[in-house]
């Protein structure tokens, strides 16, 4: 595929510590504020020239819960030349209210090329041939066949509070996304590019799911939801950024009732257990996470689906760095799904430099998802397009049965302050319907 993508991973971490520090086994016990920046430069074909970074503020108070903080304000900015970027704040604080833990999260993410696969997994069939320009005129549609565009805008706010002393939780929230969707802007991915290298005008596959009905129309622009967030949550881990040893599972009732607002009301439920065992003391670890998630009631719209439930942060649907790496972004996507992630963790240099606690880790991981609950398709209006008849059309949208999509692979970490982690990971997927490989550059373990 002659898509060409460079990444250049440039990687600084600075950290300043205004406080007094303590040693204790060869660990210093923080105090005060430090910080890590990461400049992260990119660049795609399709989505163009990438610039930003990212900075994580945290404050561990008299170093009591160290290595856990105090506060954490966390930021992130990046762009690229075509239009796509990540403006985001999170600030997450133990101490702020007494006895309760707040996360507040504001963000606006805007994509150009926003990846699309269809709906139920293997259900919808992959052609690498559609988006592979080296294949013109043989099977070759677009770059960004299976791609859409989509702003979005989030604001949420999570409350967590004690019922039992350092393990049983309750959880409360409210958020807000307003989901801006459209067809690729083919014209200004076109800009600056020569003949050879322009996008042809042709319809995608998200055009072609609306033109068939597949995506109602009061669906195809997106929407806005307004959801509220109850559940439980046990925490016995040894710390959070990085466990040894515990249990951090969860029950998360998510509701999106019409009162608020929205156009469609749905309630869904997250089951999540992870947990976490040391297998050489202070050097390696087994750690992994199980998850089942379904709609309950009512009806999600198709640009709800691609979202997981967390008690911490929401993350993308199944797909991509944060849950099934190697796997293709949004390919795991229906009314329910599963997930499995099993990793182990291994510090391969542990040490304290100029001041600052830090180590180097390696992990291999081995990620499983399935969609367990289909999202309703309606077939009816299928035409003949791409030079298939309705009936090759149909049999694309239902290929096969679902099954397990897998992904595996390995990564490296730089921690700084047990908060800081730098994450590299390359996950390769074990079947060419979820893709091939991908390459994950961002912060912290996945869980």
């Amino acid at each position: 595929m002659r898509k060409f993508t460079l990444l250049l991973f440039l990687v600084s971490v600075f950290s300043l510590t205004f406080a007094q520090t303590d040693t204790t086994e060869n660990k210093k016990i923080k105090k005060g504020f430090s910080f890590g920046a990461i400049p992260v430069v990119a660049y795609n074909t399709d989505t163009g020239f990438k610039y930003g970074g990212l900075v994580n503020l945290y404050h561990f108070g008299d170093g009591t819960n160290y290595p856990n903080y105090n506060h954490s304000l966390y930021f992130e900015w990046s762009r690229t030349t075509k239009g796509s970027g990540i403006t985001q704040a999170i600030y997450d604080t133990r101490t702020l209210i007494p006895n309760t833990r707040m996360t507040v999260e504001a963000g606006y993410f805007t994509e150009q090329a926003l990846d699309f696969y269809g709906f139920n997994g293997y259900q919808t069939y992959f052609n690498n041939d559609f988006q592979d320009d080296l294949l013109v005129g043989s099977g070759y549609i677009s770059r960004v066949y299976y791609r859409h565009a989509r702003e979005l805008l989030r604001l949420k706010a999570d409350f967590q509070g004690n019922i039992i002393e350092g393990k049983l939780k309750w959880l409360a929230g409210i958020g807000f996304d307003g989901n801006t969707i459209s067809t690729v802007d083919i014209a200004k991915l076109n800009e600056g590019k020569t003949a050879e290298e322009m996008l042809p005008d042709t319809a995608t596959l998200f055009d072609k799911y609306v033109e068939w009905g597949i995506i109602k129309d009061d669906q195809k622009e997106g929407g806005n939801i307004t959801t509220l967030k109850l559940g439980l949550v046990y925490d016995t881990r040894d710390n959070e950024a990085n466990p040894n040893s515990g249990i951090w599972s969860e029950v998360i009732y998510l509701m999106a009732p019409g009162f608020l607002g929205n156009d469609y009301a749905y309630s869904r439920i997250n089951f999540t257990h992870r947990q976490y065992f040391t297998l050489v003391p202070k050097r390696l670890t087994f750690a992994y996470r199980l998850s089942y998630e379904s709609k309950i009631s009512g009806e999600t719209p198709f640009y709800a689906l691609p979202f997981f439930v967390d008690s911490k942060q929401n993350q993308d649907g199944l797909g991509g760095g944060k849950n099934l790496r190697g796997i293709m972004r949004n390919r795991v996507v229906g009314d329910g799904f599963a997930l499995g992630n099993f990793e182990f963790r291994w510090k391969v240099i542990n040490t304290v430099i100029f001041n600052q606690n830090f180590y180097i880790g390696l992990n291999a991981f081995a990620d499983l998802g399935i969609v367990t609950n289909s999202y309703a398709v309606d077939l009816s209006g299928v035409t003949a397009s791409y030079g298939n008849t309705i009936e090759q059309n149909r049999a694309l949208l239902q290929y096969s049965e679902e099954g397990v999509h897998l992904g595996y692979g390995g990564g490296i970490r730089f921690a700084l302050n047990d908060n800081f982690i730098i994450a590299v990971d390359y996950g390769l997927a074990a079947k060419a319907q979820d893709g091939e490989n991908g390459l994950y550059i961002g912060l912290n373990y996945i869980f």
